[in-house]
């Protein structure tokens, strides 16, 4: 009887422990973010435990479905990075949250720094001394969105062959998601980074604001940032997509394989709550979008529906 009962609390134990514990798999951009909505959100559940796998969102999607991790939240820099990798298998509706914008960091020991300016910095960066550090496009959104940019600059500035030798430089300098970029200007080892706004503002570094019409910060220019695209890895090996310009959307998901959708929900219901999570997405950078149009809105749970808005239109 003594061994019944003792096995019976483990089962409880970790029944509990289980239902306690949320899994959130989140963009590297976010980090701090995060940090910060998982403290506020442990002091109205203090029993809640946490484990975090940061990286680029598409690595972070291909820990679930090539690696066949459990998550409960995922939080991506791209939505589209849940409709491309997670649908229709391990995911069936998003929410767009917050906004952001491409900038271009450095520090006080980037070479160039007093000369560069909103109007000459892609002659700097053509310059052969100097270094660039970007993230892999096949990992992560800032990656790919740095590509976007460029090509966007050549149209903008009208400047053939603006584009690829500044993508093909230092591409032993590329690294799996923008965060790991920072070391690398820190050290001396890179002059210049393309990184996020919120990021570069977070970490206190100088950066360079680019023209809205390169800087994927505008909604409104959607059709114009889609003149330009490039081409990534797909759900497998075997698999291409053409990746368009689009302005930057942050967004989450449920994932099908969540082990705790309940604490799942409430923790999106704290972390989308105007006064709660999003005033700290906003106080550490990023514009919120909430509430925002959503194709899939019958698939929501019925408590994240406040948070949209019922849309028809699948590209809004």
């Amino acid at each position: 009887m003594k061994i019944f009962l003792i096995n019976i609390l483990l089962i409880i134990n970790l029944s509990f422990a289980q239902n306690n514990k949320l899994i959130i798999f989140h963009a590297g951009s976010f980090s701090l973010t995060m940090n910060k909505i998982i403290e506020e959100f442990k002091k109205e559940n203090p029993n809640v435990k946490f484990e975090r796998e940061i990286a680029g969102s598409r690595e972070c999607a291909r820990k679930i479905t090539e690696l066949n991790k459990n998550c409960d939240v995922f939080v991506s820099s791209d939505y589209l990075v849940i409709e491309q990798l997670l649908f229709p298998q391990y995911a069936d509706w998003y929410l767009k949250f917050a906004n952001n914008e491409i900038v271009i960091a450095y520090n006080t020991k980037s070479k160039k720094a007093k000369e560069i300016n909103s109007n000459n910095w892609w002659k700097v960066l053509l310059d052969k001394n100097i270094t660039i550090g970007r993230s892999d496009p096949n990992s992560d959104p800032c990656g790919y969105r740095t590509v976007i940019t460029l090509k966007l600059a050549e149209k903008y500035y009208a400047k053939k062959n603006l584009a690829q030798p500044i993508i093909l430089k230092n591409n032993e300098l590329i690294r799996p998601k923008e965060i790991d970029l920072i070391s690398l200007l820190d050290l001396g080892e890179v002059d210049y980074i393309f990184i996020y706004r919120s990021v570069a503002e977070q970490l206190k570094l100088n950066y360079l604001q680019l023209p809205k019409e390169i800087n994927l910060s505008d909604e409104k220019l959607n059709d114009y940032y889609k003149s330009v695209s490039l081409e990534l890895s797909g759900k497998n090996s075997n698999n291409k997509i053409i990746q368009f310009g689009e302005a930057i959307s942050y967004g989450v998901t449920i994932p099908k394989n969540s082990l705790n959708k309940n604490l799942a929900i409430k923790f999106l219901e704290f972390m989308l709550e105007k006064n709660k999570g999003i005033k700290i997405i906003e106080k550490y950078g990023q514009k919120s979008t909430i509430p925002s149009n959503c194709v899939q809105f019958e698939k929501l749970p019925n408590e994240l529906k406040k948070f949209a808005l019922k849309s028809d239109v699948k590209k809004n």
